[in-house]
């Protein structure tokens, strides 16, 4: 069978998804590992915690440097410095067994995340055409969402605190250089990076940089601090594994229904559904603690089909006050208030539960949620909503430079969007 041009171009991008997915099974192992091995270690519940601050503090710094290294040296140079850095980071945990030297370690991975998607999507913006541009998103969107499943279920055969561990997690971080250096794919011209304005979000949506904050409070805290909750209701490793596996997935099967939702409905009442809907599921998932493991899954399901959703409806609810010229911009800037509450989320949740147990995870999520729900009935009264809005898009939250990804769909008209009352 003789391929077309697009699907050629498509199948040429293999090199690119395949090492998205060896990131993502070397990155997303590291954060649950390190809760399992900071525990068995004698580490603090806040220890621990500001390992999951600290990888965020490098996805930060790593979101702002990669364009303007990929500038100075390249695609493919940037990506061997960013993988080698999340490799040492790896690789040194159990050469020095301290909390604090693991936080400098978590700021590599951070940032070996970061200036990697950088890499790659600067990589695929140049590549795609309008017309290949649906199909190669979709394939992406699904990939890196494989590769996040596949990570949350290494966890269940990794031994905590082993060298081996974390030495197959940097074998996976190694690998990723592989695909994409190897690749025949001819190496595009650097654009130029983003300018971060974190002002712009304020002025197009505050309701926008409400949602993307408690998205992260939400994500952040649960995907980091998450095992922790686990260990304190009697899970073992492997079930934890499929604890942080459910809450993945649900958010993975909530995309399509809130996607028609968020282009049906006034997407502020959709933001103030889901976060009411949080709630309830923070609450249904601290009762379930005394359920049995198949009530814990089940909880942690909900929690992701609510609160998984929240950063991709506010960031469509910011783009629909914003022209084509500022998206690149605007994106950034939502991705830069993100990093910012993940930042400080697991550590605020690690002190939580040191001071209050493993419900008060839950208790901090719902009351950011609750004050979603405030803001939220306050800006309805502030203006009306769009009468003509952009198409809801599932937004990963990867680089500064995602957006360029994304603009075009964004560009394209959406349903007309009802009026407010």
């Amino acid at each position: 069978m003789r391929l077309t041009g697009p699907m050629r171009l498509i199948i040429s991008f293999a090199a690119l998804f395949l090492s998205v997915i060896l990131l993502q099974l070397s990155s997303g192992g590291v954060g649950p590992i390190d809760v399992l091995s900071g525990t068995a270690l004698g580490f603090s519940r806040q220890e621990i915690g500001l390992l999951g601050s600290a990888h965020f503090l490098g996805f930060f710094i790593g979101c702002w440097w990669a364009p303007r290294l990929m500038g100075s040296v390249g695609h493919s140079r940037a990506f061997a410095a960013f993988t080698a850095t999340g490799a040492i980071g790896l690789l040194a945990h159990m050469l020095v067994i301290d909390p604090y030297a693991w936080a400098l370690m978590r700021v590599a991975s951070g940032l070996c995340v970061a200036g990697c998607y950088t890499v790659i999507e600067a990589w695929l913006q140049a590549k795609v055409t309008n017309e290949t541009r649906g199909r190669t998103m979709g394939v992406y969107r699904v990939v890196d969402m494989t590769g996040s499943l596949g990570a949350q279920l290494i966890v269940g055969i990794l031994a905590p605190a082993s060298y081996v561990s974390y030495n197959i997690l940097a074998i996976g971080c190694c690998a990723a250089l592989l695909p994409l250096t190897l690749t025949t794919i001819k190496q595009p011209e650097t654009p130029a990076s983003p300018r971060l304005r974190p002002r712009l979000a304020f002025t197009r949506s505050p309701l926008a940089v409400a949602g993307v904050i408690v998205a992260a409070l939400s994500s952040a805290s649960f995907r980091m601090v998450g095992p922790i909750y686990g260990q304190e209701v009697g899970l073992n490793a492997a079930q934890i594994a499929w604890f942080l596996t459910a809450f993945v997935l649900g958010g993975a099967l909530a995309q399509l229904p809130i996607g028609w939702l968020a282009d049906k409905f006034d997407r502020r009442w959709v933001l103030i559904w889901l976060s009411g809907a949080a709630i309830l599921s923070c609450g249904v998932t601290m009762l379930s603690a005394g359920t049995g493991t198949l009530g814990i899954m089940l909880s942690a399901g909900l929690f992701g089909l609510t609160t998984f959703p929240i950063y991709s409806v506010a960031a469509a609810h910011a783009h629909d006050f914003a022209s084509s010229e500022e998206r690149v911009e605007l994106s950034a800037a939502l991705m830069f208030w993100f990093a910012t509450g993940a930042i400080f989320a697991p550590y605020v949740a690690s002190v939580l539960i040191e001071n209050y147990g493993p419900a008060a995870l839950f208790a901090m999520v719902s009351v950011g949620h609750a004050g979603l729900v405030v803001f939220g009935l306050a800006r309805m009264r502030a203006r009306p909503t769009q009468a003509t809005r952009t198409p809801y898009v599932y937004a990963p939250r990867t680089s500064f430079t995602i957006g360029r990804l994304l603009r075009k769909d964004r560009d394209a008209k959406g349903p007309p969007a009802p009026q407010r009352d």
